[in-house]
């Protein structure tokens, strides 16, 4: 008996959509990994990208709890000596919710080519308007 691996080419990939209007951003981005990553199929391969499409709506909706608005930052840094820019959670949540939600999401998957792909399946929307009714995305609820 052999154990089943998935190939590429053979996986049929599904849209789900994620609505994150009052839950917490860090739960959210979880449950878009997880699909992203495709680790809720029963035939997961470890080596092979196996996700399916994420569709995430109201991201400006989403909560962060306890004190994150004020003591977390997101950092970037330009490469040149003084650099680093900071923007705090409370901003970033104010002026870019996709971008916050899209971060947290990024740093859920793996840090390698088969991440970099799975990124690329994910649309991130403010919010409840979006422009993939074509695709006929599935509710998730996790």
């Amino acid at each position: 008996m052999s154990t089943y691996m998935a190939k590429k080419e053979t996986v049929e990939r599904k849209w789900y959509i994620i609505d994150a209007a009052n839950k917490p951003l860090g739960r959210t981005a979880a449950a878009a990994a997880t699909i992203l990553r495709g680790k809720h199929r029963p035939e997961f391969t470890p080596h092979v990208d196996c996700g399916e499409f994420v569709i995430i709506i109201n991201a400006s909706k989403a909560v962060l709890t306890g004190k994150k608005l004020e003591q977390k930052f997101y950092r970037r840094h330009s490469g040149y000596i003084g650099g680093l820019k900071e923007t705090s959670y409370k901003t970033l949540m104010a002026t870019k919710p996709e971008l916050a939600m899209q971060l947290a999401v990024k740093g859920m998957l793996p840090h390698n080519s088969i991440g970099d792909k799975s990124i690329t399946r994910l649309k991130v929307y403010a919010n409840e308007a979006h422009k993939n009714e074509a695709q006929k995305p599935v509710p998730y609820e996790f």
